[in-house]
């Protein structure tokens, strides 16, 4: 087994003022999970939500990192799968802390990937009025984006992620070690959202990307590790500057995300589309929609879609051709997002990589167009 030093753990503070709370990166954090919740919390017994999945490769790791630190400890499996993250099940996993006799000292741990971490959060959030929780994210997406910032929430019929509450973890823990269990195309699709930190407000990582993606996505632990520090800040700071998108700096993180809900949406939530895909197609989307109003040089959408691609993402829609996609339906989709103001669709656009913006004056016309260009064939 490798033996890593202390400081392969490094440490990205949320400064939230009286709720900060630390992300750590790093190896073999599940084994000393419980070392680090004692820390931060003065813990009665934690209750771990894991997916059968999850439970099945880590949970056995991390619940003997609670022994180890001395904590009684809980664990509730759930489905694996996007459609967990409904009523139904957010019902049932609240019942399971009440009927677990849950106090307010108790902790609640999401141990997963986003699916878990927003509906654990979200049970947290409501149960006895609020527990802490703790994010132990076991995917590449969950450890740059979903995992932090405290948005928790389940899924309706009219969309993802309607339903929920800001509720800020204590603490994250990202073990890059898990990340060797995930299969490759859920390890791409989370390189997307790594992407997009580039894309919003960061050139020179992007331009890191463009060289070390590779690497990133290979598992060598200093690229990776990089990667995953570097995303986690540039997502600490816009929380910390905006925690709930009260002033517009947090819905810059939704960039190429209207358009990736919508694809998502019109394929049901049924894997067809992972998110992480959706979002590369989105952000392609967004670039190309940029670049058609002329606020974005072509080369740098160009640029956006040659490394989505060369990382293997889908860039187009067409790259799932199983789906009778419509322009109508998407527009349709979009028309539903949570984002959407006074009846206009509020987009994340981009006056070149590393310089996004909101604006919620593009004519549906400019979006209809740049769908209508992506979904003819070749």
């Amino acid at each position: 087994m490798t033996t890593h030093s202390p400081e392969a753990v490094e440490r990205v503070e949320v400064d939230l003022g009286s709720r900060s709370y630390p992300i750590l990166v790093g190896p073999e954090l599940l084994a000393t999970g419980g070392e680090h919740i004692r820390e931060v919390l003065d813990a009665r017994r934690v209750f771990v939500v894991a997916d059968e999945t999850v439970a099945g490769l880590h949970l056995p790791a991390f619940q003997r990192g609670l022994e180890q630190a001395g904590l009684r400890h809980e664990a509730f499996v759930v489905p694996a799968g996007e459609h967990t993250k409904d009523f139904s099940h957010l019902e049932r996993l609240v019942d399971r802390l009440l009927d677990a006799g849950a106090e307010r000292r108790d902790v609640v741990a999401a141990l997963g990937g986003g699916v878990v971490g927003d509906l654990a959060g979200f049970a947290a959030a409501v149960t006895l009025r609020g527990l802490a929780y703790v994010q132990v994210p076991t995917t590449l997406l969950a450890q740059v984006d979903s995992s932090v910032g405290g948005k928790t929430g389940i899924n309706t019929r009219h969309g993802k992620n309607l339903v929920g509450a800001f509720h800020q973890p204590s603490l994250v823990l990202a073990d890059t070690d898990v990340l060797d269990t995930l299969p490759a195309r859920e390890l791409r699709a989370g390189y997307a959202e790594v992407v997009k930190y580039g894309c919003i407000n960061d050139a020179p990582f992007f331009a890191w990307l463009e060289t070390n993606g590779l690497d990133v996505l290979e598992g060598r632990t200093a690229p990776r590790r990089e990667a995953i520090v570097r995303s986690c800040r540039r997502k600490a700071g816009i929380v910390a500057e905006d925690e709930t998108e009260s002033t517009g700096a947090r819905a810059l993180l939704n960039l190429g995300h209207t358009f990736a809900h919508a694809l998502e949406a019109e394929c049901g939530y049924d894997g067809t589309l992972l998110h992480g895909e959706a979002v590369a197609i989105g952000l392609v989307l967004a670039a190309e929609l940029s670049a058609e109003l002329g606020v974005c040089p072509g080369a740098d959408a160009a640029r956006v879609r040659a490394h989505l691609a060369a990382a293997g993402l889908p860039t187009s829609p067409l790259d799932r051709p199983a789906v009778a996609w419509s322009v109508a339906r998407l527009l349709d989709h979009m028309a539903h997002d949570k984002k959407v103001r006074d009846g206009r669709v509020t987009f994340v656009l981009m006056r070149g990589i590393g310089a996004a913006y909101l604006s919620r004056e593009v004519p549906r016309e400019a979006v209809a167009a740049v769908l209508g260009n992506a979904l003819m064939a070749a």
